[in-house]
């Protein structure tokens, strides 16, 4: 019984262990005015929108990663969502990166999802290499977010183009790890999961993410 109950505190001290060095942030579109608020409930990162679909830079980015920053939340990256239709994909990181220069942003992550891609995968997988390539050459660190059904309709799943990159996925299954995820576009790991989507947390509109 003695060993048992040893046995229980320390499976229990693993798994507390386990849960503190796990790491769960946010990622929003909009103007966030309570980050001390997601702070004080767990937040340790986000990644604000730095470029719309529309074509345009988010005109929040700036406000968003300072206030971030000031409510203590240290890693703060940003997000890009293209106009494919818009062309000049190198274009569009150069203003996204230019707008939040100087703000201590971390990562760059591009946003493949369904919206308004080519229907040629040939040119979306162009596309998607041009934004990595001009990332990389203005000094960012790139990283890709998207999911298998994404990846598999915009590019094809046997595209390993990109996968030099860090991966964040989204699979919405409410679930905080990464045991759901099979391989795709050349991805063995991911490194950062979106688990759950549209909540509200502190009056505001997030997606929920979380990486050991």
């Amino acid at each position: 019984e003695k060993q048992s109950k040893m046995f229980a505190y320390a499976f229990l001290l693993a798994t507390l262990v386990y849960i503190a060095q796990c790491t769960v942030g946010v990622d929003v579109s909009t103007h966030v005015t309570h980050w001390d608020c997601l702070k004080q409930n767990g937040v340790n990162f986000a990644i604000v929108r730095g470029y719309q679909s529309s074509g345009h830079v988010d005109s929040n980015a700036v406000a968003n990663i300072k206030n971030a920053k000031a409510a203590g939340i240290a890693h703060v990256d940003i997000y890009v969502f293209p106009c494919v239709s818009c062309g000049n994909p190198a274009g569009q990181i150069q203003a996204a990166m230019n707008n939040v220069h100087g703000t201590g942003y971390g990562m760059v992550w591009l946003d493949v999802e369904k919206l308004n891609w080519s229907s040629s995968q040939t040119a979306n997988r162009n596309f998607i290499t041009s934004m990595l390539n001009e990332v990389k050459a203005l000094g960012g660190k790139a990283g890709i977010y998207t999911s298998y059904y994404n990846w598999e309709s915009i590019v094809g799943l046997s595209w390993s183009g990109a996968s030099s990159v860090p991966l964040w996925y989204a699979h919405y299954d409410n679930s905080p790890n990464f045991n759901d995820f099979k391989a795709f576009g050349g991805w063995s790991k991911p490194s950062i999961k979106q688990y759950a989507g549209d909540k509200s947390l502190c009056s505001t509109g997030v997606d929920l993410n979380w990486y050991p």
